[in-house]
């Protein structure tokens, strides 16, 4: 009997310890509440009034995914369309600045810009690189070749071609013959390009000094400047617009400073010697009379 006695008791002690840790924290809350009183009901009250200052977050997937794609995928405007980063609009090429803090060459109808001309380029000198801006009337490619001599092949070339996406990229290019091929190293970087009224227009950098090679020609030493600019399809230049495009008629050095204007084809007809002498025997002729 004393054997079973003990073990009953033993039973009734651990069901007591059961019941007694299976007691909610709400109940232990109000026996608290309940010792301590009206203390323990402002201090229940000040608990209140923290939970209610203090931002609620459901963690439920839902309420996640809500308040990410607002936070990412809706604009200013409330579209809810992802915001893509801006995007810095082509600046201007200013020609104010030519023959003084940078050189020029217009190619075209007399007093044209970088927006008129035929063709445009300038060069600066900023740090250990020269800036080149090109532009031209066309819709495939402008490019300027640095040249030993006045012919092209074994030339150096920097072109801005524009692709069927609408991008304008620059690549190198060296003249073989009549023939340009592209190389995969290319010294450009600080690229920008832009294709609006039908003509194509860019800006890039490289720098002054490089590694010696064949393809790739040192900016400090003087070229003359082939210019030259014509149809792409499908990114692939071709053949240029004219069968003689213009060259620096002396080389180039980076160190100077000028801004020449080369008359296209159009404008020149009247400045060239043959035509000059033309005049003067047709007008001396118109003098004299017919005998």
């Amino acid at each position: 009997m004393a054997v079973r006695s003990r073990g009953a008791w033993r039973r009734l002690v651990l069901v007591l310890l059961l019941a007694g840790s299976a007691a909610s924290p709400a109940e232990e809350g109000g026996g608290r509440r309940e010792a301590g009183g009206g203390g323990g009901e402002q201090q229940q009250q000040q608990q209140h009034g923290e939970e209610a200052a203090r931002p609620h977050h459901d963690s439920s997937y839902g309420t996640f995914a809500s308040e990410f794609y607002d936070l990412r995928y809706l604009s200013e405007e409330g579209y809810p369309f992802p915001t893509a980063p801006p995007v810095d609009p082509f600046a201007k090429i200013r020609v104010d600045d030519c023959g003084k803090t940078k050189g020029c060459f217009r190619y075209g109808k007399p007093g044209c810009n970088a927006e008129t001309c035929d063709y445009f380029l300038s060069y600066r000198r900023i740090g250990a690189d020269v800036e080149f801006e090109l532009s031209a009337d066309t819709d495939g490619w402008v490019a300027v070749g640095f040249s030993s001599d006045k012919k092209m092949g074994g030339d150096d070339v920097m072109a801005c071609v524009h692709d069927d996406n609408g991008r304008v990229r620059i690549q190198h290019f060296y003249n073989v013959g009549q023939w340009a091929k592209e190389i995969q190293r290319n010294p450009a970087r600080d690229e920008e390009g832009v294709f609006e009224n039908n003509r194509v227009t860019c800006r890039f950098k490289r720098p002054v000094y490089v590694p010696r090679e064949e393809t790739i020609v040192d900016l400090h030493l003087s070229w003359y400047y082939l210019f030259a600019w014509g149809p792409a399809i499908q990114g692939s230049i071709t053949r240029h617009d004219i069968d003689s495009p213009p060259v620096s008629e002396r080389v180039v050095s980076i160190y100077k400073y000028e801004d020449i204007f080369m008359p296209s084809a159009a404008y020149q007809t009247f400045s060239s010697p043959f035509c000059l002498l033309l005049i003067v025997a047709l007008t001396f002729y118109l003098l004299m009379g017919t005998p």
